[in-house]
């Protein structure tokens, strides 16, 4: 639809895409553009909400060109484990607060493993594994009672797209799991401060 087309045009600038036509074909717009192959890595995703889900997107090799430069990066930080165990309906209760999960109740989790994202630059470490303090007292229906958002699901095009220099994309025929290339927090915030000192 062609009140789409601003959103896609940002999305492609952004993506270092070039537009070589754009013409009206009855009610809607066809837009060609000249894309690096990187820069479509997670667009898809993105196209539809941009397009409502009337957008139709098609991609073929056009021809090598020269490099176009870096890429826009996220500018989210990662929620990342730091400890080692099985994700609990009261420790994902707590970390929602700071932002989006990928995983949910049951899920077994690694130090360093990324879990979600927040909206802040930086990374922030999280305990999914955390359990309430049992007492006498406590209600049978508690925990019942803890209500977790969805979570959000990622495509391995959307991992690719998702995941920041220090980190890493696992696949295996389960799962896709984005890790931090140094898995323990304390060198990792070592290697941090030895990177922001040395720019």
């Amino acid at each position: 639809p062609e009140d789409s087309t601003g959103p896609v045009f940002q999305s492609m600038g952004e993506r270092k895409g070039e537009l070589v036509h754009m013409g009206a074909v009855g009610s809607r717009m066809r837009l060609e553009f000249i894309i690096p192959a990187r820069g479509l890595f997670g667009y898809k995703s993105d196209f539809l909400t941009s397009t409502k889900g009337e957008g139709v997107m098609n991609s073929i090799f056009y021809e090598y060109q020269p490099y176009k430069g870096e890429l826009k990066r996220r500018d989210t930080g990662s929620l990342v484990a730091f400890e080692t165990g099985e994700a609990v309906s009261y420790g994902l209760f707590n970390a929602q607060g700071r932002g989006t999960l990928f995983i949910t109740p049951g899920t077994p989790v690694y130090e360093g493993m990324v879990v979600g994202y927040t909206n802040l630059a930086d990374d922030i470490n999280i305990n999914v594994c955390k359990t309430k303090h049992l007492t006498n007292t406590r209600s049978s229906s508690s925990d019942d009672a803890l209500t977790l958002i969805p979570v959000s699901r990622m495509s391995l095009e959307e991992c690719l797209e998702f995941i920041a220099d220090d980190e890493l994309l696992e696949v295996t025929p389960k799962s896709l799991r984005i890790r931090k290339r140094i898995l323990d927090s304390e060198l990792r915030a070592k290697a941090r401060f030895r990177e922001k000192n040395l720019k």
